[in-house]
């Protein structure tokens, strides 16, 4: 199974370099990473191609003019860039840790999309290990004890393992809580519902407009907690201007029956 891991990006090129640190380290060999742009400068293309000539997968820029923030816009173009089966949305600040790729590909199942979640650090801690470039994805869980003792991160039981089972769809139809931070879909089922709404401006809710789509269409909602978590490095909050307007588009998808995007990916496939 070939995975694309599509990291959202906008001028944070530090915390895109720890990203790729992770994801040199994966012990999953068959995947490609496509970076969602939208709308950096060239200090981003530069840490790009510095990992293009390191890495042995394929790394892949989808640049796309900053006009605001468009998350769902530039990762629907990343997503036609790629054919590979199964997509794996992340944002730019988000570290994997070795067997990231590996357990969510034993999650992987048809007709299921899983959510992981997120370990949260704190401004500081964040800021050293960019500045140190600490090599956190490969720390033991000792060190995440010692980081959680000292406050640094907002827990640490997401990094205990538990195996695939019943206990991982108990909760099939819920929407809330699955975010493009760690949500990975099969591309045919992204295909099927027209990916993303470019409707959506703004920071905020196209991840849930598109889970929900999803679902409608048969799609359910599998948990990837205590299996593929993400170190989540902390960075300042998006601009929420836009927020009431896309809430009002989110109530309209809720009380609709409407499975695909109105300007979704098919523009670009």
């Amino acid at each position: 199974m070939r995975i694309a891991v599509i990291p959202a990006t906008y001028n944070r090129p530090d915390a895109l370099a720890a990203l790729f640190e992770g994801y040199l380290t994966q012990d999953y060999a068959d995947f490609e990473i496509i970076v969602a742009d939208d709308g950096s400068g060239p200090e981003t293309q530069e840490v790009i191609l510095r990992y293009q000539q390191r890495a042995r997968f394929r790394i892949d820029h989808v640049w796309q003019e900053n006009r605001g923030y468009r998350a769902a816009a530039i990762r629907n173009k990343a997503v036609a860039r790629t054919r590979a089966d199964y997509i794996i949305y992340t944002d730019q600040d988000c570290v994997p840790l070795p067997d990231f790729l590996s357990r969510h590909a034993r999650l992987a199942e048809h007709a299921w999309f899983v959510a992981g979640n997120r370990i949260l650090t704190t401004r500081a801690f964040a800021e050293r290990i960019l500045a140190e470039q600490l090599p956190v994805h490969t720390w033991p869980l000792r060190e995440w004890l010692r980081c959680r003792l000292r406050g640094e991160v907002n827990r640490v039981h997401p990094l205990l393992r538990l195996p695939d089972g019943p206990h991982r769809k108990l909760h099939p139809r819920r929407w809330r809580g699955a975010r493009t931070a760690n949500l990975a879909v099969w591309r045919r089922d992204l295909v099927a519902v027209n990916g993303m709404d470019e409707q959506y401006e703004g920071w905020g809710l196209e991840d849930s407009d598109l889970v929900i789509r999803l679902m409608r269409a048969g799609v359910r909602h599998k948990s990837g907690r205590y299996a593929c978590p993400l170190i989540h490095l902390w960075h300042r909050e998006q601009d929420r201007g836009g927020l009431a307007e896309n809430q009002k588009r989110l109530e309209e998808i809720l009380s609709s029956r409407r499975t695909e995007a109105l300007m979704g990916v098919n523009r670009y496939l």
